[in-house]
């Protein structure tokens, strides 16, 4: 695993959600109760953008139908999701945010919308 610089600290203001890439890889910034979080950016329900979503004391909230994810371990509290969002470690140094993921995590793109089916 490698960390990777993705914004400023300022950037992730308290109680608010925002879009950076590590590469190809899409992810959540968020920043509640003064720790920094990252996470996948699809809400595994119907493929809502996470980072559109609000914080809210139990998680992540998806802004499309109210699911809430735990920012720990990806794990859904409120549904309609039930299947978890991938998490990644997030180290903060000298006024810079650095998002940890391995090479794999990197090459697939990480979580991503769904292709639409043949059909």
């Amino acid at each position: 695993m490698e960390f990777h610089r993705v914004a400023r600290s300022g950037q992730v203001p308290e109680g608010y959600v925002r879009r950076f890439y590590v590469n190809e890889l899409e992810c959540a910034v968020a920043r509640l109760n003064g720790k920094a979080y990252a996470t996948s950016n699809y809400c595994t329900h119907l493929d809502c953008l996470l980072s559109s979503g609000k914080l809210v004391d139990d998680g992540l909230g998806c802004s499309c139908h109210g699911s809430v994810f735990d920012l720990e371990t990806g794990a859904p509290v409120y549904p309609p999701a039930t299947e978890p969002i991938q998490v990644y470690p997030v180290r903060e140094e000298n006024g810079e945010v650095f998002v940890g993921v391995s090479e794999a995590d990197v090459k697939s793109g990480g979580p991503r919308r769904r292709k639409p089916t043949a059909g």
